[in-house]
């Protein structure tokens, strides 16, 4: 099985994050993780979601993706070409004996203890999936009370595929935009 992460940016109306999760859901599709929120420009919202399959099944999830009305471009975030972040908050339970190895195990990782108590830590993370998951691993002795993840999130590298409002309604390439004159360039 196949992972894919798609960034899909959609127009920023009520209603647009559950069809796209609706789309998975009638096709059977299994989301290993979403996220979303509004972009620089409040028209748009950025989906990120990640998913699982063969080749076929996750070109046949971008096809229906691309049908959705709301749904204005798609790209896959390929790891060579693109930054993926995921947020955790975790709460684990320590003690004078182990809170000091915690602490060590936070500062290896430039993890941020953001809360404090008598009985536990909550932890704050942002970084890869696998370092997250070797934070984890590395918390295997340590009670964990609660714990909380973002899911990914990601934006392409560089400038070639970037997609602004033009004040028109329209979305034109970054490329495209002549920011002097404050319009799109004819070519």
């Amino acid at each position: 099985m196949d992972k894919i992460i798609f960034s899909i940016l959609v127009e920023n109306s009520s209603g647009v994050l559950s069809r796209v999760a609706g789309l998975f859901t009638r096709r059977g599709y299994n989301i290993d993780s979403i996220a979303a929120g509004v972009t620089a420009d409040p028209h748009f919202t950025r989906i990120t979601v990640v998913a699982r399959g063969d080749e076929i099944i996750l070109e046949q999830i971008e096809k229906q993706l691309n049908k959705l009305e709301d749904v204005v471009d798609i790209k896959k975030l390929m790891p060579d070409n693109s930054v993926c972040r995921e947020l955790v908050l975790l709460k684990v339970l320590c003690d004078e004996q182990n809170r000091q190895n915690i602490i060590s195990i936070v500062d290896i990782f430039r993890a941020k203890i953001v809360d404090v108590s008598i009985e536990s830590l909550v932890i704050e993370l942002v970084g890869s999936q696998s370092k997250i998951d070797a934070f984890l691993r590395m918390l295997r002795d340590v009670e964990i009370l609660e714990l909380a993840r973002t899911g990914l999130t990601g934006l392409s590298r560089g400038t070639f595929d970037v997609k602004l409002h033009d004040g028109d309604g329209k979305l034109v390439d970054y490329v495209d935009y002549d920011f002097h004159k404050n319009k799109p360039i004819k070519r």
